[in-house]
C-alpha cells in the first residue's frame, strides 16, 4: 500500500506529467487541433478524457512497482508531443496575422479600424498557408499522443487490480494526519517574539489594523497561516499553555480539525473541552449545540482551531456551523485558528491572517541541534565534529522545523561522526516532502503549473508580481473560461491562490511612480519541491556552475552569462522555450540566439552596451513565437529593424531604462496581440491606436504628425494602471480632447496630463481639460503646467468627476485669483500643490472629509488657510511665503488655529527638491531599489 509519502515521490514527475496532460488547457488545445483537421471535436475529446482518466489511476500508485521508469518516458513523449502540437498550431495562427496585415501603404489604423475584415479563427482552416503540410503535421503529433496513452493502457493492465484504490488512497492521506493537542513540546526554540505578539493580539492590546468584527458577535477571529511543518501547531500550543497560566481566558478549548471533520464531532470535542468532562454521544445536534452554550454563556473563552480547512464549495457554510453556538460568550472571547491557507481563516471571518515567521539561519541550527545533540553524553571534541558536520545537515533542511525535529531525532539515536557524514549526503526531507506534495496536489493543475514553472529563479529571487504573471500568460499557462475576462486577471487569481496556501509569500512592497509594487519569494522547502516537480522542464545556471546543459529543456535561467562555457550548449537546446540572462559581463552574440526559433520568452535583464546604443538583428523576425521580449539596460538607444513587426505573437516589450527607441522601417508597428510596453521613456509609436490589446502604456506624447495624434488613445480601451500624457499643447480643441475617449479606459487608475510649453492660449487649455474627462474609477490624478483660465467641471462639482479619486497633485498651473469652489472629490486623501501661482485655496476644503495629506510647495501667492477637515493628519508647507509661514507656527494666529488639529506637521527647515512629475507627496520619498531588488537574484539572508 502506498503512503503518502511515496506518494509524494511520485508527484515530481506524476503530476508535471499526467496532471499536466488532463488540464483545461491541453483540452483546449486538443479541441483546437481535431477541428482544425476537421473532425467531430467533441466526440474525440470524449474518447480522449476516457483513456485519460484510466490513467489517472497511475498517478497515485505507480511508484510502488517496478514500471515506472517506462511510465515516466512515455508521459515525457506525450508532452512533448503536445508541446509539438502547440508550436503547430501557433505556426498556423502566425501565417493567419501575416495573411490579415496585409493593408495599402501609408493607411492610417484609426482609420482602418471600421474597414477591418473581422479577425477569422484559425480553427477553419481558410485562409492558412501551407494548409496540406499543417495537417500533416498535425496528424501526426496526434497520432503519437495517442500511441503514447495506449502504451500507458498496455502497462496499467500488468499492474495489480485497482479496483480498492479510493479505499487504500484514503487510508494512505489519513495515516499521514497526527492529531495535535494543547500540549506544546518539552523544549520550543525562536517563537518567544511570536507568541508574545499573538498574545497581545488575543488581550486586544494591538490595533488589528484589518477586518472588522462582526456586530454584535462576542468573539473574534486571529490566524496562524503556513505550509505544513513550519510550526503553526507549536506557536498555538505555546500561546495556549500561555494562556492556562495567566487565567485570562475560562475556559480554554483546542480542537485539532484536518481536512474532513464532522461537525458534530468537533463540537463534541469543543463541549468535552469547556466542561473537563466527557459527555455521551448526542444523536441529536440540537441537543448537542444547546449544551455548549450552557457551557459557555457568561464567560470569557479562547477557543483554538487547529489545521483548518475550507473546501471551496461548502467548507465556510461547514466552518459557521462550527463556531454558531459560540454567539453566547462574553465580550473579549477569541479564536485562534491554523491553516495552511489564508482562505481558510478568513471563511472564519479572521480578524488577522498571520503568515507564520521564518526562521533565520542562526536559530534554526540552533534548533536542530537542540534535537540532535541535547543531553548526548559525549566528550567535548566529539561535541565538536559532530556540529561541524551538524551545520552541514542543516543547510539542507530549508529551515523546516519539522525537518529539523524528524532529521535530528535520528541523528540523536547514532552519535557517530561517519554515520553523520553518511546522512549529509542523503535527501533528508522526504517527510517534509510529503506533506508538502500532498498540500501541492490540493491545488488546481493550472495553478500548479504556474507554481512549478517558479523553480527557473533561484532560491529567494525576489519575483515581482505583474512580472510574474505576464511571465505565465506568455508560457501559455493561464486559462480563462469567463468571456470577456483578460488572461492577467486570471493569473492573478492563481498568484493570489499561491499566496493564500503559502507557496507564495509577500515580503515587500517598493515604491514606483506607477504605485506600490509586491514582491514576492518561495519558501526553500517549496522551491526544493517546484524543482522536483518541473525537473525535466525547467533549469538554472547559477554562479560557479560547471557541467553540461540538458538537451530537451525548455526553461532556462542564466545568473551570469560566459560565453566560453554555455554558449554553443544553449544554441543545442531546441527545445528551449524561455530564456532568461540575468548578467551580463560581456557583449552577448544576440543573434545567435535567433536561432532558438521556439522560444517564448527572451529577458536580457543587465545588458551593457560600449557606445550607448543597441542594435537588434534583422533574423529577431525568426522568432515566430515569442510572446515575452525584456531588454533591461542603461540608457541607451534601442535600434530594432524591420523585420521586429512580424512577431505577431509578442505580448510584453519590456524595455525599461531604454532613453530612445529607433525603428529601422516607417512602417506601422503591426503588433496586435501586444499587450504591454514597459518604459521609463516615451518610446514614439507611430499609429499606435492599431494595438488595441494593450493594457500596459505608460507614456504618450501627442503630436501634430500623422500617426501620433491624441486620437491614437481612442480604441485603447483596456489600458489599465498609470498613463501618462505628454504634449497636451498640441491639442487645439475640446472635440480632439474627447477623441482621446479617456472616460471609457475603466481599467485606468492613474492619470497624468502634462503641457509641455505654453503655446497655446487659456482659453484652448480650459476647453482641452474639460474634454480630457477621467475615467469614473480613477484613484490618482496629477495636471502639470495647466494655465487655462477655468477648470473644468468635472473638478468643480457641476459634472461628477471620478468619485474614487484618492490622489491629486497640481504643479506649475495657474489660474484661481479668488475662492471657488474646487474638487468635489468626497474620497480624496491627498492634495498636493507644486509651484502654484494661486492666490487662495479653495474655500470648500472643510466638506473633503477623507482628506489625510496636504502639501504646499512653493506657491508664494497663498497667505491664508481655509477651514482646513478635521480629517487631516499630516500639513506640508515649504518654499511658501515666509510671512504665511509664520503665521502657521505663531501661536493664536487664524493659520495657527486652522491647523492645530494635524497631527503631523512639516515646514521649511529641511527643503527638499521636487522631482519632475510627483503623484503625490509621499512619492517624494521614494528609496532606492535594495540591493535584493527582484532585478537580482542575490536573495539577501
Amino acid at each position: 500500500m502506498p503512503d503518502l509519502v511515496t506518494a509524494g515521490a511520485a508527484v515530481g514527475w506524476g503530476i508535471s506529467a499526467l496532471g499536466w496532460v488532463v488540464s483545461p488547457i491541453i483540452s483546449k488545445l486538443l479541441s483546437r487541433c481535431f477541428s482544425y483537421l476537421g473532425f467531430d471535436a467533441k466526440e474525440k475529446l470524449e474518447e480522449f478524457e476516457s483513456k485519460v482518466l484510466q490513467l489517472e489511476l497511475i498517478l497515485k500508485e505507480v511508484e510502488v512497482y517496478p514500471l515506472s521508469d517506462r511510465l515516466e518516458e512515455l508521459f515525457d513523449k506525450l508532452k512533448s508531443a503536445f508541446y509539438e502540437a502547440e508550436d503547430v498550431l501557433d505556426d498556423i495562427e502566425h501565417h493567419r496575422l501575416e495573411r490579415q496585415i496585409v493593408y495599402p501603404h501609408g493607411r492610417n489604423w484609426v482609420n482602418l479600424l471600421q474597414s477591418a475584415i473581422p479577425m477569422r479563427s484559425c480553427l477553419t482552416g481558410q485562409d492558412t498557408a501551407p494548409h496540406d503540410v499543417s495537417k500533416m503535421e498535425l496528424e501526426k503529433i496526434l497520432n503519437k499522443i495517442e500511441n503514447n496513452i495506449n502504451e500507458a493502457l498496455k502497462i496499467l493492465a500488468l499492474l495489480p487490480s485497482h479496483s480498492n484504490h479510493k479505499e487504500r488512497q484514503t487510508v494512505a492521506v489519513n495515516s499521514r494526519i497526527e492529531v495535535t493537542t494543547a500540549v506544546p513540546p518539552p523544549v520550543v526554540i525562536g517563537r518567544d517574539m511570536d507568541r508574545d505578539r499573538i498574545i497581545d493580539m488575543l488581550h486586544d492590546k494591538v490595533d488589528y489594523g484589518q477586518r472588522k468584527i462582526k456586530s454584535g458577535l462576542c468573539y473574534s477571529v486571529i490566524g496562524i497561516h503556513g505550509i505544513p511543518g513550519s510550526g503553526k501547531s507549536t506557536l498555538a500550543q505555546l500561546v495556549c499553555a500561555s494562556e492556562r497560566k495567566n487565567g485570562h481566558f475560562k475556559p480554554i478549548m483546542w480542537v485539532h480539525v484536518s481536512k474532513n471533520f464532522s461537525v458534530d464531532t468537533i463540537l463534541s470535542e469543543m463541549l468535552e473541552a469547556a466542561t473537563g468532562n466527557p459527555w455521551p454521544e448526542f444523536k441529536n445536534r440540537d441537543t448537542l449545540q444547546q449544551k455548549l452554550e450552557e457551557a459557555l454563556t457568561g464567560k470569557r473563552f479562547l477557543l483554538v482551531l487547529d489545521d483548518v480547512w475550507c473546501e471551496k464549495n461548502s467548507g465556510q457554510l461547514e466552518l459557521q456551523k462550527i463556531v454558531s453556538p459560540l454567539k453566547v460568550g462574553d465580550s473579549g472571547s477569541k479564536i485562534l485558528a491554523t491553516s495552511r491557507t489564508a482562505d481558510a481563516l478568513l471563511a472564519l471571518d479572521a480578524m488577522r491572517c498571520i503568515p507564520i515567521a521564518d526562521m533565520d539561519d542562526a536559530v534554526f541550527l540552533q534548533l536542530f541541534m537542540h534535537y540532535a545533540l541535547e543531553g548526548a553524553d559525549i566528550d567535548e571534541r566529539d561535541r565538536m565534529i559532530l556540529k561541524e558536520i551538524g551545520s552541514d545537515i542543516a543547510k539542507k533542511l530549508r529551515r523546516s522545523p519539522l525537518a529539523a525535529s524528524t532529521v535530528g531525532r535520528q541523528l540523536r539515536m547514532r552519535l557517530d561522526a561517519d554515520f553523520w557524514r553518511d546522512t549529509s549526503k542523503r535527501d533528508l526531507l522526504k517527510e517534509t516532502m510529503g506533506a508538502l506534495s500532498w498540500s501541492y496536489q490540493q491545488l488546481d493543475e493550472q495553478v500548479r503549473r504556474c507554481f512549478a514553472y517558479c523553480s527557473i529563479f533561484p532560491r529567494r529571487y525576489r519575483l515581482k508580481r505583474d512580472e510574474l504573471i505576464n511571465l505565465w500568460v506568455a508560457e501559455g499557462f493561464i486559462g480563462s473560461t469567463d468571456a470577456g475576462e483578460e488572461m492577467e486577471d486570471v493569473g492573478g487569481k492563481y498568484l493570489d491562490e499561491l499566496v493564500s496556501a503559502s507557496f507564495l509569500q509577500l515580503v515587500g512592497q517598493q515604491r514606483a511612480v506607477s504605485g506600490a509594487v509586491d514582491y514576492f519569494t518561495v519558501h526553500d522547502l517549496l522551491h526544493e519541491l517546484a524543482e522536483r516537480v518541473n525537473r525535466r522542464d525547467c533549469f538554472r545556471i547559477e554562479n560557479g556552475w560547471t557541467g553540461v546543459l540538458p538537451r530537451n529543456v525548455r526553461h532556462l535561467f542564466v545568473e551570469t552569462y560566459n560565453k566560453a562555457m554555455i554558449a554553443e550548449q544553449i544554441l543545442e537546446m531546441e527545445s528551449l522555450r524561455t530564456l532568461i540572462i540575468y548578467r551580463h559581463k560581456q557583449d552577448i552574440p544576440i543573434d545567435k540566439f535567433m536561432r532558438l526559433k521556439k522560444l517564448r520568452v527572451l529577458s536580457m535583464l543587465s545588458v551593457t552596451t560600449s557606445n550607448g546604443v543597441f542594435s537588434f538583428p534583422a533574423s529577431i523576425g525568426r522568432l515566430k513565437h515569442l510572446r515575452y521580449l525584456a531588454f533591461r539596460t542603461g540608457r541607451v538607444k534601442l535600434v530594432f529593424p524591420s523585420t521586429f513587426t512580424n512577431l505577431y505573437h509578442l505580448q510584453v516589450l519590456d524595455i525599461d531604462g531604454c532613453k530612445d527607441l529607433v525603428f529601422s522601417s516607417r512602417e506601422d508597428i503591426n503588433l496586435l496581440n501586444l499587450r504591454h510596453v514597459i518604459s521609463s521613456a516615451d518610446l514614439n509609436f507611430r499609429n499606435i491606436g492599431g494595438l488595441t490589446s494593450l493594457q500596459t502604456l505608460s507614456f504618450f506624447t501627442a503630436k501634430k504628425e500623422p500617426g501620433y495624434e491624441l486620437q491614437q488613445l481612442k480604441h485603447l480601451s483596456k489600458l489599465r494602471g498609470r498613463l501618462e500624457i505628454h504634449g497636451l499643447e498640441n491639442v487645439q480643441s475640446k472635440e480632439e480632447a474627447l477623441e482621446a475617449n479617456l472616460a471609457s479606459k475603466e481599467h485606468l487608475k492613474q492619470l497624468v496630463l502634462v503641457w509641455d510649453k505654453d503655446t497655446c492660449c487659456p482659453e484652448i487649455q480650459a476647453e482641452v481639460l474639460e474634454g480630457l474627462y477621467p475615467p469614473a474609477e480613477l484613484e490618482k490624478l496629477e495636471i502639470a503646467n495647466y494655465h487655462g483660465s477655468r477648470y473644468p467641471d468635472w473638478m468643480v462639482g457641476k459634472q461628477k468627476g471620478p468619485k474614487n479619486l484618492h490622489i491629486l497633485c497640481l504643479r506649475s498651473c495657474s489660474g484661481l485669483g479668488s475662492a471657488q469652489k474646487l474638487f468635489e472629490f468626497i474620497n480624496l486623501q491627498s492634495l498636493g500643490l507644486y509651484k502654484c501661482s494661486w492666490n487662495v485655496l479653495p474655500d470648500n476644503m472643510e466638506q473633503l472629509t477623507s482628506l489625510q495629506t496636504l502639501v504646499i510647495y512653493e506657491c508664494p501667492n497663498i497667505r491664508s488657510l481655509p477651514t482646513l477637515p478635521r480629517s487631516l493628519v499630516q500639513f506640508v508647507l515649504r518654499g511658501c511665503n515666509p510671512e504665511f509661514r509664520r503665521s502657521c507656527e505663531t501661536i493664536g494666529d487664524p493659520n495657527w488655529q486652522k491647523i492645530q488639529h494635524i497631527t503631523n506637521k512639516e515646514f521649511d527647515i529641511n527643503q527638499v527638491a521636487v522631482p519632475k512629475t510627483a503623484t503625490a507627496w509621499k512619492l517624494h520619498q521614494i528609496s532606492p531599489a535594495p540591493p535584493n531588488s527582484p532585478d537580482s537574484p542575490h536573495r539577501g539572508r
